[in-house]
């Protein structure tokens, strides 16, 4: 038997009918011993006799609950109503016939409902969440109801409900947190604030869980990642934010839309990891009994496309790369990257400036400037306890943008020439640039190849001084092995990134279209993997025989939508931006195990 088990340890066999848990028999004991005991006295501090405020008074004594107290008589109210039906706590339906923004919008505008008055002839019916309740005796009852970023107020009173004299019992189910739909009709206070007054309510979904208190909020960093619903519920900055992220995905897809660009999806496992230099996430396909790739990139599918006939592609979607997770980087991310047929760079520059200048014009209100706070928007207390206002940059958008030559800015910035471009792949070439890193501290682990200590030495003297939106131009072949060779400059390719607050936010090139230097580029590639670089790629068979059949002159560029947003929003971590960032799991995590025969 189970239980026979020393110590009565044995897991797994009972129900715990609160969380639904399968436990030991000792174990769901102890927790009916210890409900028992909190429930007495929850219930003992909610329905003692209280003083002339009444309910207000037993609501102050449930706030004081701890969560698990309050969570298990909660849960009891629920549960016989669930048995008793009256009312059902979780109904099928509810007719809305307006919501809250639109009451807001009809409702009140000047003169439209005077101070004091109601339009009884007018019934709606709303749906939303109680925030906040507040009790003037027992007939009479406000409630903060909050509804698609919006909020107005309930005023209930027992001489408006239908049955006025099931007025307290009705409002004692309520809770802060609940769903409820509300019959009545508008109207407004005294004081001039938007009001319904019902003529029922009725609860839709219960809020089992206490709510942070309206006016501290949720402040709990890791909570409000891990629980983004909580988040939303909590605060009008979060939604926000979201809402900003759609509009500036909708904003890129109207742009390219508008340019006659063709909107497609590209497979998210391959069988090469190509596209980018990063390390790929690795999955197995059982039926195929091949390990694949999850995207890094959608770039060599999207140019196969343009070899086909589809001039002008684009796609917005995941990417997965598996990287270390910081204020700016997230294993998997959103990801914009179009290619664009009889376009080089310097058309992909002058639309980048067009597209991003266009979009914060856009999100605010035609000025092309915004203020970011890198450090966060809270102010610090300094060593003599005196505030410190939160650091602001201004960021200006006003085109033409900054532009920095890679090569040209750090000789100026080390006082140091370089090797010519064309000399940039050799061994002396890497040795100079080992030194130079070595010289000025610049951290670089291992390999230390020439496009690795380059990529430090621009991180660590050029990126810093685009602050505003600037172009770091210049790049030598040996860092861009899909990008078309200089026209003019030897060594270096035609090549741009897009820099704001000292990150980059998109990368473009004339693409290379020659399928034999293509191939020489990816051999090179292959070494570097050989030496040890993880991020290089390896050898795409299908898209060099997709060159051979001939690429037009072709622009292509990319932009990561997530870290755009996070500075158009004025957050300082990604995971601001993110619906679901990747946490690290709170317990371990067990891998279900398939049942013996």
């Amino acid at each position: 038997m189970a239980d026979s088990a020393p110590g009565g340890t044995a897991a797994g066999t009972h129900k715990d009918p609160v969380t639904g848990e399968m436990i030991s028999k000792t174990e769901l004991k102890r927790r009916e011993k210890q409900r028992a005991k909190e429930a007495a006295a929850a219930a003992k501090a909610v329905n003692q006799p209280a003083p002339s405020t009444g309910s207000k008074a037993a609501a102050e004594k449930e706030d004081n609950l701890s969560p698990n107290q309050y969570f298990e008589l909660r849960t009891r109210q629920i549960q016989k109503l669930r048995q008793t039906r009256q009312p059902d706590p979780y109904p099928h339906k509810f007719e809305v016939s307006k919501s809250i923004s639109s009451f807001i919008q009809d409702y009140d505008p000047e003169g439209k409902i005077k101070p004091g008055e109601r339009l009884s002839g007018e019934t709606v019916k709303v749906a939303g969440r109680i925030h906040n309740i507040r009790a003037s005796g027992a007939k009479l009852k406000f409630y903060d109801f909050h509804g698609e970023g919006q909020k107005i107020q309930i005023m209930a009173q027992a001489q408006d409900a239908d049955s006025p004299d099931e007025f307290v019992s009705t409002h004692s189910i309520f809770r802060r947190g609940d769903i409820v739909g509300v019959t009545g009709c508008p109207s407004r206070t005294m004081k001039g604030e938007l009001s319904i007054s019902p003529s029922s309510m009725v609860l839709l979904a219960p809020n089992l869980h206490q709510l942070p208190k309206e006016h501290f909020g949720l402040k709990d960093q890791e909570t409000r990642y891990r629980k983004r619903y909580l988040d939303l519920i909590m605060s009008e900055e979060t939604r926000r934010i979201f809402v900003t992220r759609a509009k500036i995905i909708n904003y890129i897809r109207k742009f390219l839309d508008g340019l006659g660009f063709l909107e497609v999806e590209t497979p998210m496992m391959t069988i090469i990891a190509g596209g980018a230099t990063a390390k790929p996430f690795v999955t197995h396909h059982n039926d195929l009994k091949l390990d694949l790739f999850l995207r890094i990139a959608p770039e060599l599918y999207l140019k196969e496309l343009v070899v086909g006939g589809l001039d002008r592609v684009y796609e917005i979607g995941r990417v997965f790369r598996n990287e270390g997770i910081d204020l700016t980087h997230n294993p998997e991310f959103t990801i914009c990257e179009f290619y664009m047929a009889y376009a080089d760079m310097y058309d992909l520059m002058d639309m980048t400036e067009s597209l991003v200048t266009g979009m914060v014009m856009y999100l605010n209100n035609g000025s092309t400037k915004m203020i970011y706070h890198p450090e966060g928007k809270e102010a610090k207390i300094g060593p003599d306890g005196k505030e410190i206002p939160a650091k602001a940059v201004e960021l200006d958008f006003q085109r033409p943008w900054k532009r920095y030559d890679m090569i040209g800015t750090l000789e100026e910035k080390l006082g140091e020439k370089f090797p010519p471009g064309e000399e940039l792949h050799t061994e002396a070439a890497n040795k100079f640039l080992d030194d130079l890193c070595v010289k000025h501290k610049v951290d670089c682990t291992h390999p230390r190849t020439t496009a690795r200590l380059l990529d430090k030495l621009v991180g660590e003297f050029i990126e810093p001084l685009c602050i505003s939106p600037a172009f770091i131009v210049g790049h030598p072949q040996i860092m861009s092995p899909l990008a078309k060779y200089h026209r003019s400059r030897p060594g270096l390719c035609e090549r741009f990134e897009g820099f704001l607050c000292g990150k980059e936010i998109c990368n473009a090139y004339t693409e290379l279209n020659d399928p034999f230097d293509q191939r020489e580029r990816f051999e090179e590639q292959v070494r570097q993997k050989d030496a040890g670089d993880e991020e290089a790629q390896g050898i795409d068979e299908t898209f060099v025989n997709a060159l051979e059949h001939g690429l037009p002159p072709t622009g292509g560029w990319g932009m990561g939508i997530d870290r755009l947003t996070m500075f158009l929003t004025d957050s300082t971590n990604l995971k601001e931006v993110l619906l679901f960032p990747a946490m690290k799991p709170e317990a371990p995590v067990t891998v279900p195990q398939a049942n013996p025969s």
